[in-house]
């Protein structure tokens, strides 16, 4: 019955993570060193729906990757609670939703937990995903 429900709101978050984009802020896709970060692989969408960071770090990489987690967080909790979400059930599907929006070359975490690189099929998802 649990399982149910879950799967019920993790399909619920998909649907209105799908209808409002991933939460990815606009700023983010025109910030130059996001997006050069990004390109080069030095950071990563998680499975939890938060960027990470793939490999060494510096205080810039760490400060834009934290700022786009803080913002993706508020959004995520506004969402959840209109979807009647937790929050980290949100997380994931809004994770699952990013990995599935990767291009070809970028930086994703596969289900182990490892950092893979996006080739020209479907990345490697969690099982969790709805």
């Amino acid at each position: 019955m649990i399982k149910r429900i879950s799967r019920a709101v993790l399909a619920t978050a998909a649907i209105a993570t799908a209808l409002g984009g991933i939460a990815s802020p606009a700023f983010a896709q025109r910030d130059p060193a996001y997006a050069a970060a990004r390109a080069s692989g030095e950071v990563g969408e998680k499975m939890d729906g938060y960027l990470g960071i793939v490999g060494a770090s510096n205080a810039e990489l760490q400060r834009i990757v934290n700022d786009i987690n803080i913002k993706r967080r508020a959004v995520y909790s506004e969402r959840a609670k209109a979807t009647n979400a937790t929050l980290e059930e949100y997380a994931l599907t809004a994770g699952c939703q990013a990995i599935l929006a990767t291009a070809p070359g970028e930086k994703y975490q596969a289900p182990d937990g490892s950092w893979a690189t996006r080739g020209a099929g479907a990345p490697l998802r969690d099982s969790r995903c709805p």
